[in-house]
């Protein structure tokens, strides 16, 4: 990829925390980065993801990706069922609906948190990588954090600029593992309805 900055922003303030949700949506967004000069903290905060083995192996990938990239990586608590008592009553929700945006403020705000503890000055994430994800809904979370925290949310639209397809091309040259679904047990069961609807 060519250094080049026609759609993306470069980052508002010094020191960037990247909340990473997994190694493929880390990929291009990371290589993006230092080839812009920047060296992002990433933070692995993901108490979503149902079963705790599925967390596990989407945590040894995105570690062992920073670890190829030099790049310090910071994993959070893995509490699941305070996650639980975050969406609490929107457990019927469809993908985009208020569950996703709860969740996503939850853990953005933990992010922001983790920056400010760490001395950086914003907060991006990998979520905004995704298709799957509504961006108006993180740009909302990201806003909610960085009002709560006093961090600074870099709002990104990280499948702009060719990163899309960047991603997939990581995906296969770094062999990662490739999850089929967002991380909770209630996107899970949406996977299963559909396959056994076909």
């Amino acid at each position: 990829m060519s250094k080049k900055r026609p759609q993306l922003t470069m980052p508002p303030e010094e020191g960037v925390l990247l909340h990473a949700c997994c190694a493929p949506c880390s990929s291009a967004i990371t290589e993006w980065m230092i080839q812009n000069d920047i060296r992002p903290v990433i933070f692995y905060y993901n108490p979503n993801i149902y079963p705790r083995e599925e967390y596990i192996v989407r945590r040894d990938e995105s570690k062992r990706h920073a670890e190829l990239l030099g790049l310090r990586w910071v994993e959070g608590e893995y509490d699941h069922e305070e996650w639980l008592r975050v969406v609490k009553g929107l457990e019927e929700e469809n993908e985009r609906g208020r569950r996703c945006l709860a969740c996503f403020k939850h853990r953005l705000l933990a992010s922001a948190r983790k920056a400010k503890e760490m001395g950086l000055g914003c907060v991006t994430t990998t979520l905004a990588s995704s298709r799957w994800k509504s961006q108006e809904q993180i740009d909302e979370a990201g806003e909610y954090a960085e009002s709560e925290s006093g961090v600074i949310f870099w709002h990104q639209n990280w499948r702009k600029d060719g990163l899309s397809e960047r991603r997939a091309q990581l995906l296969r040259e770094y062999n990662f593992y490739n999850q089929q679904y967002c991380g909770c047990e209630f996107s899970l069961r949406n996977v299963c309805k559909k396959s056994e609807d076909k």
